[in-house]
C-alpha cells in the first residue's frame, strides 16, 4: 500500500544529503526529504495517519497501521534545548490524523539558541528504492506531499 508522506512544515525543501548531521545525511536510520522551515512559531503537524508511537519536544514517529514509521526531527542537535521553546499537542500512544497538529515550535529561537532548524523527515527502515515522488527543491506548504512510500 503507498503511503503519501506530507510536509509537517513550511519552508524550502532540500536532500536529505544536505542536512547538517551525518545520521541524517547519510540515511542511517532511513531515507527521505528535510524542510528548512519559514520562519516565525508555527506548529509541525503529522505527516501521516497513525499512532504518536515516540514523542519528545523536538521530534516525533508516527507508526501507520500498516506499521510505516514516520519520524519527524525538528532541528539539529535540538535535544540539547531540553523541551526549551517546544510545546506539545499530543501525547504518546494517540492516534492522529495527517495536518493534525503535533508540536508547536519556533524555528528562529532554534536558530538563535545556535541549533539548525532544519526538519528532516525520514521513512525509517524503508530502502531507498521504495521511496518515489520525490518533490523537488523549492517552496513547500505545511501538508503537501513530499515523497510517497511504497
Amino acid at each position: 500500500m503507498s503511503l503519501l508522506v506530507a510536509s509537517p512544515v513550511a519552508g524550502t525543501v532540500m536532500p536529505m544529503s544536505e542536512v547538517p548531521d551525518p545520521v541524517f545525511a547519510e540515511a542511517m536510520v532511513g531515507p527521505g526529504l528535510a524542510v528548512e522551515p519559514a520562519g516565525g512559531r508555527q506548529d509541525a503537524v503529522a505527516p501521516v495517519d497513525g499512532t504518536v508511537i515516540t514523542l519528545h519536544p523536538h521530534a516525533f514517529v508516527i507508526a501507520t497501521e500498516d506499521g510505516k514509521g514516520v519520524l519527524v526531527h525538528l532541528g539539529i542537535d535540538t535535544v540539547k534545548q531540553k523541551g526549551d521553546g517546544f510545546t506539545l499537542h499530543v501525547v504518546k500512544g494517540e492516534p492522529v490524523r495527517a495536518g493534525q497538529p503535533l508540536i508547536g515550535w519556533d524555528p528562529e529561537a532554534v536558530r538563535a539558541a545556535g541549533y539548525s532548524p532544519v526538519v528532516p523527515v525520514v521513512a525509517l527502515d524503508a530502502q531507498p528504492g521504495m521511496l518515489s515522488g520525490f518533490r523537488a527543491a523549492g517552496e513547500v506548504t505545511t501538508g503537501e506531499a513530499l515523497f510517497v512510500w511504497t
